[in-house]
């Protein structure tokens, strides 16, 4: 893993919360700002003692959600890698079709069967929730 100079330490810091934890969407904002792969956060932050919080698809964290989304069901049901498995960053470009939104994509995961796989922050790499760094 790449070792954080001082500008980086402190983009990263000052970008937590007043728990002193990561949001998901921040881990990404401080990943291209620092200059480092989404996917590298997860270990950057556990190495610093900081834990990602508040997954924007409702794997991890304390955001509230709301109903469930038939046709993001069935879009994200066209992308199962296997038994109602979908990738986070299936779910991501999800997110990004006409009349859809994290917000909702999350809140139809969450409310639903479908469990997300291989975390692109790197938290987690299947919905056991086995972490990369286990491996």
């Amino acid at each position: 893993m790449k070792k954080l100079d001082n500008i980086q330490k402190d983009l990263l810091l000052t970008n937590l919360d007043e728990d002193g934890r990561l949001s998901c969407l921040k881990a990404f904002k401080v990943a291209r700002l620092i200059g480092m792969k989404p996917k590298e956060m997860a270990a950057v932050t556990r190495n610093m003692n900081i834990k990602i919080t508040n997954c924007e698809l409702g794997v991890f964290g304390k955001i509230d959600f709301s109903e469930m989304d038939d046709k993001i069901y069935n879009k994200l049901s066209n992308n199962f890698v296997q038994d109602k498995k979908v990738e986070c960053e299936v779910a991501w470009y999800t997110a990004r079709d006409k009349g859809a939104s994290l917000r909702k994509v999350g809140s139809t995961i969450n409310n639903s069967d479908i469990k997300v796989t291989h975390c692109q922050l790197g938290c987690f790499y299947d919905e056991e929730f086995e972490h990369y760094d286990d491996k």
